[in-house]
């Protein structure tokens, strides 16, 4: 675990916390669909301004290089666009991977984009999961673990501290002074991307946001060992951090329609996923991404169906589960701004509702 300080009292958690209210947020992956990239950009920054009108809580999108897996590389510069064309959604990156920039730099950026949004920035870290897009900035896969604890522990420093003076393996400075801070103090809620539950010590310790993108029962482990470590520190459970559960989601009218755009889009999805790896003769590890999206909903990955029938099955991966965040992925591969937004509307004016009822009965139920 990253060697930062050790967690704030009850009172100075997070605000933006989890807490007794289910949650609703976005991941975008920004993968490259079939349209010229000005009109992809374009199309996607709509859909932000729509999430933000249904009353989705946050916008997460990933950070990839090299890749179709995403058109939006220069994570920072798209969420300024983000920041302009929304007005009460939070948002960051899920994740800024750590190692592939200076924390000095990566601070700044926290700073500014926090300051534009009014306060609406949220911060997801990480070392970057693929090898490839590591080397091709000259970083060691193996040694980027290590490099990302020493830029957590720097990037922390340089955003709640007047001048900064670190000396590590990878990065060096004296006296650094800090002009640009956040407007939230002493920094953006944290957020992390967890596959163990042995991963989940450090942010439960932290007061870190946790995202799962796994099936229901390792998320039922990983939550259920964060809320351990919740409870063990004496905290009390209304000001939880978001333990979040994601899936790709197409809704429609009909089942048929549904699952036929999610067919095709999960295709394309499925391809610049992995094009990386197939480049350079390798598959990721449990990377659960196959071609056919009726095996990733038989997985319970995703779903695509009606309002009820999504409905339903997020109702069940709740329960199951004990998360009090759901992360919804509306566009993915070639499907249409059309049909994402269908997606959206139908989610946010049917699911959203009986998911938040469930979660109010069930934090009665437990008082």
């Amino acid at each position: 675990a990253p060697g930062v300080a050790p967690p704030p009292p009850p009172a100075t958690l997070p605000r933006k916390s989890g807490g007794r209210r289910v949650q609703f947020g976005i991941f975008d992956q920004n993968d490259r669909g079939p349209l010229p990239m000005a009109e992809h950009l374009e199309a996607r920054l709509r859909l932000v301004a729509l999430y933000d009108a249904l009353g989705f809580d946050r916008y997460h999108v990933s950070e990839h290089h090299a890749t179709p897996l995403s058109a939006t590389p220069a994570t920072g510069a798209w969420l300024g666009a983000v920041a302009q064309r929304t007005r009460r959604i939070r948002f960051g990156p899920l994740v800024y991977i750590l190692p592939l920039r200076h924390p000095l730099q990566i601070a700044e950026e926290v700073a500014l984009l926090d300051q534009i949004s009014g306060g609406r920035f949220e911060l997801g870290v990480g070392r970057g999961i693929s090898p490839y897009e590591l080397g091709y900035h000259g970083v060691s896969a193996a040694e980027s673990p290590a490099m990302y604890r020493e830029a957590l522990d720097l990037l922390l420093m340089a955003m709640t501290q007047e001048s900064v003076t670190f000396e590590g393996r990878w990065w060096r400075c004296e006296d650094v002074p800090v002009v640009l801070r956040p407007r939230q103090q002493p920094h953006p809620p944290l957020w992390y991307a967890c596959a163990t539950p042995e991963a989940a010590v450090w942010p439960a310790r932290n007061a870190v946001n946790l995202v799962c993108n796994a099936p229901a029962p390792r998320v039922a482990e990983i939550v259920a060992r964060y809320r351990a470590e919740w409870a063990e520190a004496g905290r009390p459970g209304g000001a939880l951090p978001c333990l979040g559960l994601s899936r790709a989601i197409v809704v429609a009218d009909t089942t048929e329609a549904a699952m036929a755009a999610a067919q095709r889009g999960w295709r394309r999805y499925e391809e610049s996923f992995h094009r990386l790896w197939r480049k350079h003769g390798s598959a990721p590890v449990n990377a659960r991404v196959g071609p056919d999206f009726a095996e990733t909903q038989a997985a319970g990955m995703g779903f695509a169906g009606t309002p009820a029938g999504v409905r339903d099955a997020l109702l069940a991966q709740v329960a199951t589960t004990g998360v009090n965040y759901v992360i919804a992925r509306f566009a993915f591969g070639d499907l249409t701004e059309a049909e994402s937004r269908r997606s959206a509307e139908l989610f946010a004016r049917e699911v959203m509702p009986a998911l938040r009822e469930h979660h109010r009965a069930s934090a009665a139920a437990a008082e």
